[in-house]
C-alpha cells in the first residue's frame, strides 16, 4: 500500500508535498527529535504531535516518506515553508498516536 493510498483508507489531510507514488516502510512514533533522529529509518512514517521547522529537518535528515501530525496539530508557518521548499510530505490526523498507529497497522495487513 503506497502513501496515497494509505492517506485515503485514513482520511489523513494533505497539508504539504504530494503523497502520490511514495511508498512507506515502517512506522516511527515518538516526539523527542534526538530520538527520531536516530530511530526514523528511510521512508518511515513519522508520528508525531511536534510541528515546528526541527521536525522538518529531522524528516530530510532521515530520509522519512512522511510525517504524520496527530492529535488535530497544525504545522507552524515557517515549518510548513521548510516542508515544501524539501519536498517533505506533511499529513494531518485529528487521531491521537495510539489510534494512527493502530490504523496503519491494520490497514497494512488488508
Amino acid at each position: 500500500m503506497n502513501l496515497s493510498q494509505l492517506s485515503e483508507v485514513l482520511s489523513l489531510d494533505v497539508i504539504a508535498g504530494d503523497p502520490a507514488d511514495k511508498v512507506w516502510h515502517g512506522v516511527y512514533a515518538g516526539d523527542l527529535l534526538s530520538r527520531a533522529m536516530s530511530h526514523v529509518k528511510t521512508d518511515n512514517l513519522w508520528i508525531t504531535i511536534m510541528s515546528n521547522a526541527n521536525v522538518i529537518a529531522v524528516a530530510s535528515l532521515t530520509e522519512a516518506c512522511a510525517v504524520i501530525l496527530a492529535e488535530g496539530v497544525e504545522l507552524l508557518p515557517d515549518a510548513l515553508d521548510a516542508a515544501v521548499d524539501n519536498g517533505i510530505t506533511v499529513l494531518s490526523s485529528k487521531r491521537t498516536v495510539n489510534e494512527l498507529c493502530i490504523a496503519i497497522h491494520e490497514a497494512a495487513g488488508k
